[in-house]
């Protein structure tokens, strides 16, 4: 009966993937790809299609690319992407060759997503397994969460406007998973090559190290080492063979050894793409010094461009620090509290950086969505998930409109968009909090059937 279901699963979940191709095709088709390449929600200064065609223009004339303060992006993505944004098919729509590599980039990361999702439900399972949960468990109910979570991406409204509106942003989503899949799965070389690509394209990527890092010494997610430890004890008899295993300096000085190598080679070959510009520190300065002061204060769905549109400069500074080392004061406390879950861990941290980072994008939405849903049998009891969805749904359709009445009609002001960015960033703390919140209560709950306690018993 599990085989069937597994193949009709299967079966479902293929023609899903290819429904989603399909539809992505059929937009891209559309008429300028429904002028999405424009809107705010959608490209970002560090993500916008024409500001890397106007780079890559800049570059063919012998020029710096970030010359005139257009573009601010990596420059191996200029010369890896730079001549799909001049290159035409007769007939076909323009820039059809850059799309098609955004839709081929959603589908691998979407099979990237499935493939660590199997590999985390297995752990789960063999943790429950060590735990003798499973018959207390109903594991025939669980849900496969990698095809799920696989789903949510590929079927994403936020990641399919990302993709036809030529942003970047898939191409940076794919370093990020492949990054965490690398980890999952025990290739070093493989997760040290995209935590490096996805920190140089984007800069925020650079705290997954320390997911990465227990990923490695510890494995994947699962409960907590001293529940394990109290049902042993009740047995009388410690198995080792059925504990966790303790945290290894090994793989994680293997990880520091390719990602120091993977860095080097980076760096070098933007050392010679910018040769003849300014070299490495032109690079730096343009893109990282870009990101950290938040030079461009045209409107996102952040609220970082409103926030520094009316301070005062002489607090500019001041402020740029606090917001910036706000997220660092929560990478502490979260890593301790959910060192055990990883995976968990590095969806947090995806989470509050798409909603503090200088110029995020819904492409940064989609991503840390399609990462929840590896959590899905976890998550189950998570409250306010309704509230959530609703809110989600109308800040996607008030978003644009508030934006054509300030901009366009001019019957509105910057506050109207504005109002929308902070319901916004207020949904993204809501799940944050409430998803945390749900995963230590399953944690809790595990412990309350090793221990015999009642279920609503609090900690």
């Amino acid at each position: 009966m599990e085989k069937v279901k597994k193949k009709i699963g299967s079966f479902s979940f293929w023609n899903w993937v290819t429904a989603s191709i399909i539809f992505r095709l059929i937009l891209i088709y559309f008429p300028k790809n429904l002028n999405l390449s424009s809107r705010p929600e959608v490209s970002t200064p560090l993500t916008s299609f024409r500001r890397l065609a106007e780079g890559y223009w800049l570059k063919q004339s012998f020029m710096s690319p970030y010359a005139g303060s257009m573009y601010h992006g990596s420059p191996l993505l200029l010369s890896l992407l730079g001549p799909l944004t001049i290159n035409r098919i007769e007939g076909q729509p323009n820039h059809l060759l850059y799309s098609l590599v955004s839709v081929i980039a959603d589908v691998v990361s979407a099979m990237l997503i499935r493939a660590t999702g199997q590999n985390l439900r297995l752990a789960y399972l063999r943790s429950l397994e060590s735990l003798d949960l499973v018959k207390q468990i109903e594991v025939s109910e669980f849900l496969f969460s990698g095809d799920i979570a696989a789903l949510i991406y590929l079927c994403n409204p936020f990641t399919i406007v990302a993709c036809v509106g030529l942003s970047t942003s898939p191409i940076e989503n794919m370093a990020v998973i492949l990054c965490l899949y690398g980890a999952c799965s025990r290739l070093i070389p493989l997760a040290a090559f995209g935590w490096v690509i996805a920190t140089h394209l984007s800069l925020y990527p650079a705290i997954l190290i320390i997911p990465v890092i227990f990923l490695l010494g510890c494995g994947p997610d699962s409960p907590p080492r001293k529940l394990f430890l109290q049902r042993h004890q009740q047995k009388e008899v410690l198995n080792q063979s059925k504990l966790p295993p303790r945290f290894s300096w090994g793989p994680v000085i293997h990880f520091a050894f390719w990602a120091f190598l993977w860095s080097v080679y980076v760096l070098v070959l933007c050392g010679i793409s910018l040769k003849q510009f300014g070299g490495l520190w032109e690079m730096f300065k343009s893109t990282y010094g870009f990101i950290l002061t938040v030079e461009d204060l045209s409107p996102n769905i952040g609220v970082l461009w409103y926030f520094f549109a009316e301070v005062f400069e002489f607090f500019r500074n001041f402020f740029l620090i606090v917001f910036h080392v706000n997220i660092l004061f929560m990478i502490l406390p979260l890593a301790i509290r959910l060192r055990h879950r990883p995976c968990y861990l590095a969806f947090v941290y995806v989470a509050i950086c798409s909603m503090l980072k200088s110029y995020p994008s819904v492409g940064d939405s989609a991503l840390y969505l399609g990462l929840l849903g590896w959590f899905v049998n976890e998550l189950a009891d998570m409250q306010f998930s309704l509230f959530l969805f609703c809110g989600y749904v109308g800040v996607s359709l008030l978003s644009p409109v508030m934006h054509n009445l300030w901009i366009w009609r001019g019957t509105g002001n910057a506050n109207f968009y504005f109002a929308t960015a902070m319901v916004y960033a207020c949904l993204q703390i809501v799940l944050v909090v409430e998803g945390v919140s749900a995963m230590l209560n399953h944690d809790r709950k595990l412990r309350n059937l090793i221990t015999g306690k009642p279920q609503d018993a609090k900690s």
